[in-house]
């Protein structure tokens, strides 16, 4: 059955052939709708044709950055079209990256002849993982001590002035170059992607890190705050040779495709080029300060340096009297489990107070865990304590007390043989005459020097030199009395009856 087109005559203005097209296109309706007459206005508002308008591309969506930087590391054939880039890296290997300046004729001509300021940074992918960076960072720092997550390799670098790698800031480096030079600058990762993953049992998937770029120019006062350009790129590091083994394993994925899938799948590239991005959200970073909870006033790399916890002291093992209380808040928590070695399961433990913790039981703690570390923090939270190798206990009452105490026993039940003694433990781990002699002189309040020699009074009242061997043949829980002798020098003689 024919059908015509009746156009209103407000629509006279469109061109033939225009209409001759809609005609061929819409025929077929015109079986459904009947006869009726159908409006070209109608036509022309159907959503499929606003949909097109608003698909247009911005003006500055193609626009030319003033700079850009360039990885030179082979992206990964195994990522679909329209998704960010994924480049592997093998850890501590120097990757060169390219600053290069993009600028038009008259662009930004207040940096020519000027440097400028670009900081570097390894940063978390994962959203999740960026509202724990402080923490991830801290637990790394107790795992890896005085080691770096990023570096420069300043002897391959080319046009770099004034690098820099702050200790509390082991993710960031930081250097000065001339855009109208040439600049590569080499840096090398040492972490690697599954020491983030919450379980390690092999064959899990590493968390993706982001290579991001940020650059300054100076401002009236000399400083580099003045915001130019941001760039990143997605990347996952892997052990010494590994990211080439992925590489390999992402091809050879890829090349038993059939055609058709691999149309959905973009080409791996030589190069890597960061993308634009927000500047890092951290100005504090750029002033060369401390972000929040860290100590910047160390130099170098030791472990007690730079740590979140400002009343931390240099020595690397937590007290045994670090105890985890129903009391202690999520936040005291935290901080809990990467004193005590298990910066990992932070992200797990989030929300967890002490009260929540100590509430698992042993199989919880394991399934949550692992076996090793779910055993290793039952323990810990329920304040188990290794038994020492050797218990003594030792009276240090002087003989004047004792004749005291022994006067006072008659007078009250009339018994001359009542005597009253206080006894303190010593532990011993190592069982050597050193350790004793250093738990006795903890005990007397002295330091260990005033101690010249401890003595044990042997059979018929003969003094024996105390010695290793001697200690190791003590009995457990043996109970002494501790008779001082002092000389001129204020040094005494301990004898153990």
């Amino acid at each position: 059955m024919a059908w015509a087109l009746k156009l209103p005559l407000a629509d006279e203005v469109i061109e033939s052939g225009l209409v001759q097209d809609f005609d061929a296109s819409l025929s077929g309706i015109g079986q459904e709708l009947g006869a009726g007459a159908y409006s070209m206005s109608d036509v022309l508002a159907l959503p499929i044709f606003k949909q097109e308008e608003s698909s247009l591309p911005p003006d500055n969506e193609n626009k030319i950055l003033p700079f850009q930087y360039v990885l030179c590391a082979a992206t990964s054939p195994a990522v679909k079209l329209h998704d960010e880039t994924l480049t592997y890296l093998n850890q501590g290997q120097s990757y060169e990256i390219r600053m290069l300046d993009n600028r038009k004729l008259g662009e930004l001509p207040e940096i020519n002849g000027k440097l400028v300021k670009s900081i570097f940074r390894v940063v978390f992918h994962d959203r999740r993982l960026q509202y724990t960076e402080h923490q991830q960072l801290e637990g790394w720092r107790w795992n890896r001590p005085g080691d770096r997550i990023l570096d420069i390799d300043i002897p391959m670098s080319v046009g770099i002035i004034d690098p820099r790698a702050n200790p509390t800031q082991l993710n960031t480096v930081e250097f000065l170059w001339d855009p109208a030079k040439r600049t590569s600058v080499f840096i090398q990762v040492h972490c690697i992607s599954t020491e983030f993953t919450m379980r390690k049992h092999g064959g899990e998937k590493g968390v993706p890190f982001r290579v991001q770029i940020d650059t300054f120019k100076e401002n009236e006062n000399g400083e580099y705050t003045e915001h130019l350009h941001s760039a990143s790129c997605q990347i996952k590091v892997f052990k010494p040779k590994g990211a080439d083994r992925k590489q390999k394993t992402d091809r050879e994925k890829m090349e038993k495709r059939t055609p058709h899938e691999k149309e959905k799948y973009q080409p791996s590239y030589e190069t890597t080029i960061l993308t634009e991005c927000s500047p890092w959200p951290e100005i504090t970073y750029v002033n060369n300060s401390p972000s929040p909870g860290f100590n910047s006033s160390h130099s170098s790399f030791s472990l007690g340096e730079g740590n979140g916890s400002p009343n931390h002291q240099p020595e690397p093992p937590p007290p045994v009297t670090d105890n985890l209380l129903p009391t202690t808040t999520p936040q005291e928590a935290q901080q809990w489990l990467h004193r005590n070695r298990f910066s990992t399961f932070t992200r797990l433990f989030t929300n967890f107070s002490g009260a929540d913790l100590l509430k698992l039981t042993r199989d919880d703690v394991i399934q949550i865990c692992g076996p090793a570390d779910g055993i290793r923090l039952f323990n810990a939270l329920k304040g188990r304590m290794v038994r020492p190798r050797l218990t003594i206990y030792v009276c240090q009452e002087s003989l004047q007390l004792r004749e005291q105490q022994q006067q006072q026993q008659k007078h009250e039940d009339g018994d001359s043989n009542g005597t009253f003694f206080v006894y303190h433990a010593i532990y011993l781990e190592e069982l050597t005459a050193v350790e004793l002699t250093e738990k006795i002189a903890q005990l007397f309040s002295i330091s260990p020097c005033q101690i010249s020699q401890i003595y044990k009074q042997g059979p018929t009242g003969i003094h024996v030199l105390i010695s290793d061997e001697m200690i190791q043949n003590f009995q457990e829980e043996a109970c002494f009395i501790l008779d001082t002798m002092k000389e001129t020098n204020d040094s005494y003689h301990i004898i153990l009856k």
